[in-house]
């Protein structure tokens, strides 16, 4: 039976708590081998910005070379701390549904790690969190970091 994960994937939204899962993603990766893939994701929350009146594709395009901008450093951290095979991917969507199942399905990812929160509490409420919602629905094992 082989425990090691294959493909690992990492949904980063900026905040010091996906930092922290990011740290962890980056030593899981190393620990299950050379093969293990790492794949570092950031999701536009399209749908949050239509709704708040802020979508324009001026706005989106800074948004996205942000994210890639982002991802590039944290790709090159990684293969600073000896991950070989490390993507990067941003997706636009909702991040619930995409990060519970869409991006683990489109990487063939069979551990997903995420921070235990990126929002603060008035917007959890409001909102609810995308953590609790991947850790009841994703298909494949979630490992919450705080």
């Amino acid at each position: 039976m082989d425990i090691a994960y294959k493909t690992i994937l990492i949904a980063t939204d900026g905040s010091k708590e996906a930092g922290d899962a990011f740290k962890k993603a980056v030593t899981m990766a190393a620990v299950h081998g050379k093969e293990t893939k790492l794949v570092i994701a950031h999701v536009i929350d399209t749908p949050s910005l239509q709704s708040m009146g802020t979508f324009d594709e001026k706005f989106l395009e800074k948004l996205t070379n942000e994210s890639l901008d982002s991802l590039e450093k944290l790709k090159k951290q990684a293969i600073e701390s000896g991950v070989k095979n490390v993507k990067t991917h941003v997706e636009y969507g909702s991040p619930r549904q995409l990060i519970a199942y869409k991006l683990p399905e489109k990487f063939k990812a069979d551990l997903l790690i995420v921070g235990a929160t990126g929002l603060n509490n008035i917007e959890k409420l409001l909102i609810g969190s995308v953590t609790s919602f991947v850790v009841r629905n994703a298909k494949i094992d979630v490992l919450i970091t705080k």
